[in-house]
């Protein structure tokens, strides 16, 4: 089923840009995360970018860590016609629940999507926003099934009976691409963590959705990581890729 619905109907996006990124040590080591680079644009345009081919059209970035270059490249980025990208200035050290509360502070109690500047998915946006607006919950999170860094051994008993090369996780962890009605966003505190006290507390309630997506999905984590997109980039093959 094709989902359709007009860019006023859809929700602003929060775009989680104020981290430091400790764990990407590369030559980029001087850009903040958000704008280390996949094929010659930041990861975090990448993820704009993806969002607006399925018709979103409105972004904030909660900015922290270096945050005046972020706001300098949004300012100064040549985003498509229609697409507004603006940035909040949510604090240097705030966590990320803290920088979504801000958000929901300043902009209104509205329905709107949250998400992470350094992940690329193919995931269908709007049917994750259906499947919340057709159910009684106050809030969804796209769950994936990361592929392991490394080969994994076959047993039956205590025999090797082969191997298979990064499989995917029998487990499902947070992808992001979420979105949070004004309800679900009242249970977001100042100094919360987003993804502990207020997902456990929607989950406890029963009131926090999963959408299983098992398409691509890949976190910029680390060096490598950056690596692997950008062969991906250059190969023709991004699955993110979702505009000409």
């Amino acid at each position: 089923m094709i989902l359709s619905m007009s860019q006023d109907d859809l929700p602003r996006v929060l775009i989680l840009c104020g981290g430091r990124g400790t764990r990407l040590r590369t030559g980029a080591a001087s850009l903040p995360k958000p704008l280390v680079e996949i094929g010659g644009m930041p990861v975090v345009w990448h993820v704009v970018r993806l969002y607006a081919a399925q018709g979103f059209s409105r972004f904030t970035l909660l900015t922290g860590h270096r945050g005046d270059e972020v706001k300098s490249f949004a300012a100064s980025a040549q985003w498509p016609s229609g697409i507004d990208v603006d940035c909040l200035d949510t604090g240097e050290d705030t966590p990320t629940g803290g920088r979504v509360q801000q958000a929901f502070q300043a902009l209104g109690r509205q329905t709107m999507c949250v998400t992470y500047a350094d992940g690329v998915s193919n995931v269908d946006l709007l049917r994750v926003l259906q499947e919340l607006k057709d159910s009684a919950a106050e809030a969804i999170v796209t769950v994936v099934r990361p592929e392991l860094p490394f080969g994994v051994a076959r047993l039956d008993g205590d025999h090797i009976v082969g191997f298979e090369e990064k499989p995917k996780s029998d487990e499902w962890v947070n992808g992001g691409f979420m979105v949070f009605t004004a309800e679900g966003a009242d249970q977001i505190g100042p100094a919360d963590v987003l993804e502990r006290g207020p997902l456990e507390t929607l989950a406890g309630n029963g009131k926090l959705l999963a959408h299983r997506h098992d398409g691509f999905w890949f976190c910029m984590d680390t060096y490598k990581d950056q690596v692997a997109l950008n062969d991906l980039w250059e190969d023709g093959s991004a699955p993110w890729r979702n505009w000409n």
